[in-house]
């Protein structure tokens, strides 16, 4: 027997008979890391002695894996056997538990009772049983138009990589940031609408797995910041409030992040720090510009919207509130006038009903008062109509009356009673 396989393998490399077609194809197509594979063979002619099956691209004695005599079913293993071929009467090659090692170019030699041999070529592809990848991210938070972002998926697999974007394929703007081998995507001048979760898979034809996502953000804005009267609707440049009424100001964005917010009046920064600001029961004081300032503090940009909060003309209701309300003997006061007309001419303040004789004082066009025929010399007038009166006694209470006369010519009169406490 030893005669015959060394007289074999002689000859096996001097004597090929022309025009044989043996066809070997695995048996399954596309084996998978630990299939039992079998190499089938077709095309096999005439009364044939032994086989040679070779793993590798030549008939070289190095990738001889098995000879096999036919009439003994003798097998002797070559030096490219693994342990897992077994030759098969019929001439194929079973290969147990196959791995991907196990892929490449196979050859069966045949030899016949004339001692002439053939031989067929075939080719397995054993696929791995892929592993989890893992996206591996430069940063997971950039800024807008100035940083780049690099993806790398992350597998011992040399499989084919392809790209998920918020669970869908990559879009092909996207796409056009993949390296050649699929497996680094660059987005330089990243964008907001990039931001989302990205997952990268590989795959053959046997196995697929997919990365867990790297979620993206990305930092952008403020812009288009402006002021709302509510939370919805959009104001103008000036806002109209009836007097005595609450407003709230709503300041809003596109910013990522939420921006910071610092709200100001007249120029004056005031104690807020919210997307909103307060402002209850208007008067006359809080006329003005109020202006919110949003900054993000990732982009260390900033934007700014202003709007003048005016009260409604057709319904300022001027009022007197004695400041203190209940001021002793001895005590100043002041009766502070609320809502008084923005086109004010002239006043005039009285001790009682508004009559020439009971006049304290008056104040002129040019912004001076005089003195009436009621005045005690402790009375003083300020330009928002508002009376000073120094040092109660308790003749003072009672009755005091507020006449104003509008550019228009509009004439308004209002009382307020005054309370002296004794002083105990």
């Amino acid at each position: 027997m030893v005669l015959i396989r060394s007289r074999w393998l002689l000859l096996s490399a001097a004597i090929l008979s022309a025009g044989a077609e043996i066809i070997i194809t695995p048996e399954p197509a596309q084996p998978a890391e630990g299939d039992n594979v079998t190499l089938a063979v077709q095309g096999l002619s005439g009364e044939l002695l032994a086989y040679n099956w070779y793993a590798g691209p030549t008939l070289s004695l190095s990738y001889l894996v098995a000879s096999y005599i036919v009439s003994t079913g003798d097998e002797t293993p070559g030096p490219a056997h693994t342990g897992r071929e077994a030759v098969r009467p019929d001439g194929g090659l079973d290969i147990q538990g196959a791995l991907p090692g196990h892929s490449g170019t196979y050859i069966l030699q045949t030899l016949n009772r004339q001692f002439q041999t053939e031989v067929g070529y075939g080719h397995m592809q054993v696929y791995e049983i892929l592993a989890q990848p893992v996206v591996v991210a430069n940063s997971t938070a950039l800024v807008e138009r100035r940083d780049t972002l690099h993806l790398t998926c992350s597998s011992p697999s040399p499989a084919e990589v392809r790209w998920f974007f918020n669970g869908d394929a990559l879009p092909i703007a996207v796409r056009l940031g993949l390296s050649p081998n699929g497996r680094v995507l660059t987005r330089h001048g990243i964008r907001r609408e990039e931001a989302g979760a990205y997952q990268c898979e590989v795959w053959n034809p046997v196995s697929v797995s997919r990365s867990e996502p790297v979620n993206l953000t990305v930092y952008f804005g403020p812009e288009r910041v402006a002021i709302l009267q509510d939370s919805t609707t959009r104001t103008g440049c000036t806002i109209k409030v009836d007097f005595n009424t609450s407003l709230t100001l709503w300041c809003v964005s596109r910013s990522c992040p939420e921006p910071e917010y610092v709200w100001t009046f007249n120029g004056r920064a005031l104690k807020s720090d919210q997307d909103h600001l307060n402002i209850s029961s208007m008067t006359a004081t809080q006329e003005g510009t109020y202006t919110c300032i949003a900054k993000n503090p990732k982009t260390l940009l900033s934007g700014s919207a202003s709007v003048v909060v005016k009260l409604s003309a057709a319904t300022v209701i001027m009022t007197i509130v004695p400041v203190p309300t209940r001021p002793m003997e001895g005590q100043d006061v002041t009766l502070t006038v609320q809502g008084y007309p923005k086109d004010l001419l002239v006043y005039a303040w009285y001790r009682g009903p508004a009559s020439e004789p009971n006049r304290l004082l008056s104040q002129l066009p040019s912004g001076n008062w005089i003195a009436g025929p009621a005045h005690t010399g402790r009375e003083v007038g300020f330009p928002n109509c508002s009376l000073l009166v120094q040092k109660l006694n308790l003749t003072d209470a009672g009755r005091y009356t507020l006449k104003t006369v509008t550019l228009q010519g509009k004439t308004e009169t209002l009382e307020v009673e005054l309370q002296v406490a004794l002083l105990e």
